[in-house]
């Protein structure tokens, strides 16, 4: 009996000691080290008529990138060693949900908001990408009206489509 616990101490010593050995590479994040160490977030541009939009985005992107941490931002372009640069393409809503007393009005619409980024490599002026399509998707209800539910909609769309910008820059390509 003394043999079996005497056995059975040692196989989970031996097991412990294995699964901290394990452990010992592991790290946190993403694992990719950006190409860059300063970047320069240019005030977005839009092609969409939306309100107070430019302003509310650019804070969003520039509050995401200082939370993430990876980089460090800079207050202009000619001090970053990379730029990026988002242009608002499209905003669209579609009908999710009509009303049950008038099917003609909608209760909630899905409202999309899709732009485009482009990284700039600022020391060879060359590109890291492209037009990158970045995209945000939320349900708005209507209950109060279409105006106040979208203009208390665009932070919440904000918020999402910076982080699909982090993701962009400073995941794996």
């Amino acid at each position: 009996m003394t043999r079996l616990v005497n056995l059975l101490s040692v196989l989970c010593l031996l097991a412990s000691a294995l699964g901290l050995a394990g452990c010992t590479g592991y790290q946190l994040g993403t694992g990719s080290a950006p190409k860059f160490a300063t970047l320069f977030v240019a005030p977005v541009k839009t092609e969409a008529l939306i309100p107070q939009a430019r302003a509310e985005l650019t804070t969003r992107v520039r509050e995401a990138f200082i939370r993430d941490g990876r980089v460090r931002l800079v207050n202009s372009a000619e001090a970053a060693d990379a730029v990026l640069e988002i242009t608002v393409a499209g905003y669209k809503r579609d009908v999710a949900v009509t009303r049950a007393d008038d099917t003609g009005l909608a209760r909630r619409f899905d409202v999309t908001l899709q732009a485009r980024a482009t990284l700039l490599n600022n020391r060879d002026r060359s590109h890291f990408f492209t037009d990158r399509v970045i995209e945000s998707k939320r349900g708005a209800m209507t209950d109060d009206g279409l105006v106040p539910a979208e203009s208390q909609l665009l932070p919440v769309l904000g918020e999402s489509l910076a982080t699909e910008a982090v993701s962009a820059v400073l995941d794996t390509w």
